[in-house]
C-alpha cells in the first residue's frame, strides 16, 4: 500500500522551488563531485545539511540524472520506512494490531505526509529517522538484551535526522516525544541504563554535527554568511502570530473532521482501548504544536511531525467509531461522522465536474484518465451513501482510504495537461536554440531553482559586462532578465541586444501569474 500511496505516478508533478534547490544540488554533486561542499548553481549551500542529498544523488547516479522519478524516490522510500517504524513504535507500547494498522493507513493518507513523501523535501527525512530514533531508545528502556546496540542503533537515525535538516527534528518532534513519554510511561531504570544512554548521544551528535563543524572550519566565510541568514529567517521571516498553527488538524486533509474530534480528551477518555498510549500520543501531539508556535517563523510544511502523533489520536478514535457504530452511538455522536462522510461523498460525486471546470476542453487529451478516476471516485462516493445507510463504518473507512488510491493512481496524470513544458516557448525550446545558435546563455536578475533544475546544468549569474566568464566568447551570447529589471541594459552598453522571447515557467492554466517565473530571453552581440 505504501508502494500505491508514495512510488505510483511519482514523476507526474511538476517540480517546486524547494525540490529544484535539493535537486540541483544532487545533480552538483555528481557532476562536479560536491559531495561535502554543497552547491546550487555552482554556489555554496550550505543551508541543509547533506545526507538526503547524498540519497537522492546516489538514486539519480543509478536511474539518470535526467530521470525526475530517481530524485524523487529516496524521499518515497523513507516516507514508507516511516510507516513500517510507525507501525513498530505502536506494538512496542503494547497497542493492538488492527489499531495500529488503521493508525499507519490514517499516517500515511494523510495531506502533508503524502505530500512530503512525494515531494523533494528533506522534511520527511529528518522526522522519518528520528522515529527510528525514538523506536530503538524505548527498547533500550523495554528489554534486557542488547542495550548497547540498540543504543548505536538509536544514535545513527539520531545523527541522521541532525544531517537530513539540522535540530528541526530534534525540536519539533524528539522534545514533545521525551515530554510526553515522561509524563505517562516514564523512563524506567534510568540509572541503570545510562551507560548505553551516554553511548547513543555520543554516537548520534558525532553522526549528527561532524558535517557542521568540518565545513564551519574549511569554508567559515560562506557557511557564517549562510548561518547568519539562516538564523535570522528563524526570528524574522514569514512571521506569523502564535496561534497560526491552532488548526494544524487540518494538515491531515481527508482526516480533518476525525483528527479534530480525536483530540477531545475528556470524551474519548472512557472510550479508547488503551488509554495510557491514548494520553501519550494526544500529549505529544499538543507539545510539538506548542513548541512550533513558539517559534516566530511558521510554514504550514512544518507541521508534518505534528501528524505523526494525530495519526495515532486518529486512529483510537476510528476504532472506537467502528465497535460502537451500528447500536452504541448517540445522535450528538454520529453528528461528526455522518458530516465527514457526507462531504467526501459530496467531493466524490462532485469531482467529475470540479475537473472538467478546472482542466477545461483539454481534458480530452486524456480521456481515458479522466472517465477512470471519475468512475472510480463516483463509485466511491455511492459506496459512501451505502455504508451510510446500512451504517457499515468499515467500508466507510476503507473508502476513505481508497479514495486517495484512486485520486493519486488514476488521477495524477491529468496534472500532466498543466505542465510549464507545454508552453509555447518552453526549457527545451530554450536549449535547442542555445545548441543551434552555438552560445552560451546566462541568467541576470537571480536564478529560478526549477528553470535551472529543467536546464540540466548551471545557468551562471551575468549581471554586467565584468561578471562575464573570460574563458567564453563573449561577442554573442543570450541572457535571462525578469521582466520587472530595471536599467539592466545601462550594464552592457557595448552590446547589441534583441528580444527573443518570453519564457514563461507557470502551469499553463496560470501563465503569467507569477512574476518570479517568467525571464524575457535576449541575445546580446557585439560588433
Amino acid at each position: 500500500m505504501g508502494v500505491l500511496i508514495f512510488i505510483s505516478n511519482l514523476d507526474v508533478l511538476m517540480v517546486n522551488i524547494m525540490e529544484a534547490r535539493n535537486f540541483i544540488s544532487a545533480r552538483e554533486m555528481l557532476t562536479h563531485n560536491n559531495w561535502i561542499f554543497t552547491t546550487m548553481n555552482e554556489a555554496a549551500r550550505y543551508e541543509k545539511p547533506p545526507f538526503p542529498t547524498w540519497l537522492t544523488a546516489i538514486s539519480a547516479y543509478f536511474f539518470g540524472m535526467e530521470n525526475l522519478f530517481a530524485y524523487r524516490l529516496p524521499a518515497a522510500l523513507t516516507s514508507i520506512f516511516l510507516l513500517i517504524i510507525f507501525y513498530k513504535l505502536q506494538l512496542l507500547l503494547v497497542i493492538k494490531k488492527h489499531v495500529a494498522f488503521i493508525s499507519s493507513l490514517i499516517l500515511m493518507t494523510s495531506f502533508y505526509i503524502v505530500f512530503s513523501g512525494r515531494d523533494g523535501q528533506w522534511d520527511i527525512f529528518t522526522h522519518a529517522f528520528m522515529m527510528g530514533c525514538i523506536y530503538f531508545l524505548i527498547r533500550i528502556f523495554q528489554t534486557l538484551n542488547h542495550k548497547y546496540l540498540y543504543a548505536v542503533v538509536a544514535g545513527l537515525f539520531f545523527g541522521a535526522s541532525l544531517l537530513s535538516k539540522g535540530p528541526v527534528s530534534l525540536y519539533a518532534l524528539f522534545f514533545p516525544f521525551l515530554i510526553s513519554y515522561s509524563l505517562t510511561y516514564r523512563f524506567e531504570n534510568l540509572k541503570e541504563n545510562w551507560k548505553p544512554i551516554l553511548l547513543f548521544i555520543l554516537v548520534g551528535l558525532t553522526i549528527g554535527c561532524w558535517w557542521l563543524i568540518y565545513v564551519h572550519y574549511y569554508d567559515a566565510e560562506a557557511f557564517a554568511a549562510v548561518a547568519e541568514v539562516e538564523s535570522g529567517r528563524w526570528l524574522y521571516y514569514n512571521v506569523r502570530p502564535f496561534w497560526y498553527y491552532w488548526s494544524f488538524f487540518t494538515q491531515s486533509g481527508i482526516w480533518t473532521i476525525p483528527a479534530f474530534v480525536s483530540l477531545s480528551y475528556w470524551y474519548l477518555k472512557p472510550r479508547v482501548s488503551n488509554l495510557k498510549a491514548y494520553k501519550f500520543y494526544i500529549l505529544w501531539t499538543l507539545f510539538s504544536v506548542v513548541l512550533l508556535s513558539i517559534i516566530p517563523e511558521k510554514k504550514s510544511r512544518y507541521l508534518l511531525p505534528v501528524l505523526i502523533p494525530l495519526a495515532m489520536t486518529t486512529g483510537f478514535y476510528v476504532e472506537y467509531i467502528i465497535k460502537n457504530f451500528s447500536h452504541r452511538l448517540t445522535k450528538i455522536e454520529r453528528v461528526p461522522i455522518f458530516l465527514n462522510f457526507i462531504v467526501l461523498a459530496i467531493i466524490a460525486f462532485g469531482a467529475p465536474f470540479v475537473l472538467y471546470y478546472f482542466f477545461g476542453a483539454g481534458i480530452l487529451e486524456k480521456t481515458f484518465t479522466y472517465i477512470l478516476v471519475s468512475i472510480a471516485l463516483v463509485l466511491i462516493g455511492v459506496g459512501f451513501v451505502f455504508g451510510l445507510l446500512k451504517k457499515k463504518p468499515k467500508l466507510l473507512f476503507g473508502l476513505q482510504f481508497l479514495m486517495i488510491l484512486a485520486i493519486l493512481n488514476f488521477g495524477f496524470p491529468l496534472a500532466e495537461l498543466i505542465s510549464p513544458h507545454r508552453n509555447d516557448p518552453n526549457i527545451e525550446a530554450l536549449k535547442a536554440y542555445e545548441e543551434d545558435e552555438k552560445i552560451r546563455i546566462y541568467e541576470a536578475s537571480g536564478i529560478i531553482p526549477e528553470l535551472v533544475f529543467e536546464y540540466g546544468k548551471p545557468l551562471p549569474i551575468v549581471k554586467s559586462e565584468e561578471d562575464l566568464p573570460v574563458d567564453a566568447n563573449n561577442k554573442k551570447f543570450g541572457i535571462l532578465v525578469h521582466q520587472e529589471a530595471l536599467n539592466w541594459k545601462e550594464n552592457f552598453k557595448n552590446y547589441n541586444y534583441k528580444l527573443i522571447d518570453t519564457l514563461d515557467l507557470n502551469p499553463t492554466m496560470a501563465k503569467g501569474t507569477n512574476s518570479r517565473l517568467i525571464r524575457e530571453f535576449y541575445v546580446l552581440t557585439k560588433e
